[in-house]
């Protein structure tokens, strides 16, 4: 028997409700704040991310689906979103739009990672861009989005932690104090950093190993080495986060795990995911257009939501109901069965859901009901059609009621 492949999964019901539910708020969210979907291939160019997130990244380095074409042209399966959201704002020439382009995706990344809880090989990210502007404003209400969407999802005792990793004018000098002082405590590391040691020393602040971060806590802080226009900056977001009653807290070792970033960089986490407890990650990225060979500037900030974790959360720390059958249509007779489809199709079109018997037997077809939750059945026969009266059970109190068709439409798209 063919199965899944390893690191990927099935989403099923009754868990894709959690998954249509927390996507669908998130879009009622990035319309409040006039946010625009914006839809990338799967497939970039490998050079994309190599140039993008950085060719000395575990994501380039590690994780990445690439593969040859038959053009000989290096295609990679995408492992985040970002990069691609900057390449088609600079390919189209969004910048010629008004305003700050505000754009929002929701969709499948793939990396090759190491499956644990939480983590898969294709996984799902929600995440919102705003390009186009370097106010400390724009980094203060994108937080304030990511703080609203966790609230309207019902997502509870989440960690907001926020840092700068500085610019191009101030991060260099810190970046080549950090790797002196990584010399003194490298061959104490882990063999991952003691390579980031000298290929690029902020990666070591990702290490997850637990006997590595006394020596990691010990390293130099960026946030004692930032420029004064950096620091303006960052002591702009943070008043501007206080003004909106928005919590965090600061963590000068926070670098995010991709090089584009710079300036603002946040991070959410929850402890009902253990070790890997990141469920967002997100930050400034001013150079990155240039990075990947434009000669626009475009300074942007943004997020990415995992959004299987999110759902695991949502799930581990509160109980989603399923969604109700709010119908469920018994239909005895062929007649009855004809005039069932007509019915269930007019109330469907006004937003009922509803369920259809698929077999005439009164019995079979209540105990059915009863299975699928329904909270009211619809008993439809001879008696039933020829009366004009249908006959409305309620399943939970065993109330029935005698309507006509009429007033069955009416209390079911109102109730």
């Amino acid at each position: 028997m063919i199965k899944a492949v390893k690191g990927t999964r099935d989403l099923l019901p009754p868990a894709t409700a959690v998954w249509n539910r927390v996507e669908e708020e998130a879009r009622r969210l990035f319309r409040a704040y006039n946010y625009h979907e914006i839809r990338t291939p799967i497939l970039e160019e490998t050079q994309l991310f190599a140039r993008g997130v950085g060719e000395e990244t575990d994501i380039v380095t590690k994780e990445m689906y690439t593969f040859e074409d038959r053009d000989g042209t290096s295609l990679t399966l995408r492992p985040e979103a970002t990069a691609s959201v900057m390449r088609a704002y600079v390919e189209h020439s969004l910048y010629q739009q008004p305003g700050v382009a505000k754009l929002y995706y929701v969709g499948p990344m793939f990396r090759r990672e190491r499956p644990q809880k939480g983590r898969y090989r294709q996984f799902y990210q929600i995440g919102a861009e705003a390009i186009g502007s370097e106010s400390p404003l724009a980094d203060a209400e994108v937080i304030e989005m990511v703080v609203e969407l966790f609230g309207r999802v019902g997502l509870q005792g989440f960690e907001l932690m926020l840092n700068s990793v500085g610019c191009a004018q101030c991060r260099p000098a810190f970046v080549e104090r950090l790797r002196e002082a990584l010399r003194k405590v490298a061959p104490a590391l882990c063999p991952d950093c003691q390579r980031r040691a000298e290929t690029n020393p902020l990666r070591v602040f990702d290490c997850k190993v637990p006997a590595d971060q006394p020596k990691i806590e010990a390293l130099p802080s960026i946030l004692d080495h930032l420029c004064a226009e950096c620091a303006a900056h960052f002591s702009a977001v943070r008043r501007h986060l206080g003004e909106r009653q928005i919590r965090f807290e600061l963590r000068p070792r926070l670098v995010r795990g991709l090089d584009y970033y710079m300036r603002t960089t946040f991070e959410v986490v929850h402890g009902a995911l253990g070790a890997q407890n990141s469920v967002l990650g997100g930050g400034r990225y001013d150079g990155l257009a240039e990075a990947l060979g434009s000669k626009i500037k475009a300074p942007g900030i943004g997020f990415s939501i995992g959004e299987d974790r999110l759902v695991m959360t949502l799930e581990e720390t509160r109980a989603e109901p399923a969604p109700a059958l709010e119908l469920f249509i018994a239909a005895l007779g062929e007649g009855a069965q004809r005039e069932a489809g007509l019915l269930a199709r007019d109330l469907r079109r006004r937003g009922v859901t509803v369920e259809v018997a698929p077999e005439g037997k009164l019995k079979r077809s209540l105990e059915l009901a009863n299975k699928l939750g329904a909270r009211r059945t619809l008993i439809l026969g001879d008696e039933e059609m020829a009366a004009g009266r249908y006959a409305l059970k309620d399943m939970a109190s065993g109330e029935q009621q005698s309507l006509t068709r009429d007033e069955l439409m009416e209390r079911l798209a109102t109730d």
